[in-house]
């Protein structure tokens, strides 16, 4: 998880992470096109987010696929941030309840 976490806290790598959602399965030469950077940083932060475990590669040919891996990020999100969200929509539902309750009784 930590390196998930790592990977993560680059803006550099969250945009690579943002491109492969909005268009999965790149090479490196498409990636590098939407990038302001060299091809070597651009391989260097791929090489972190697969180490990671936050993007798989598939060989097609000579061609190197990007693909993006969502289960470390569903992970953080089922441990971190989705106990969170219970609670929130838990709190709605009782408030929802409450309310249509009080509207009953006027």
């Amino acid at each position: 998880m930590d390196k998930v976490f790592k990977a993560l806290a680059d803006g550099t790598r969250r945009d690579l992470l943002d491109l492969l959602f909005a268009n999965n399965g790149q090479s490196l030469g498409e990636l590098c096109k939407q990038m302001t950077m060299t091809r070597q940083a651009v391989t260097k932060h791929l090489q972190l987010l697969e180490e990671a475990n936050l993007i798989t590669i598939v060989w097609q040919g000579r061609e190197k696929l990007h693909y993006l891996n969502p289960i470390p990020i569903g992970e953080i999100y089922q441990r971190w941030i989705g106990k969170f969200e219970r609670h929130r929509i838990e709190a709605l539902n009782t408030l929802k309840q409450a309310l249509e309750e009080d509207s009953n009784h006027e």
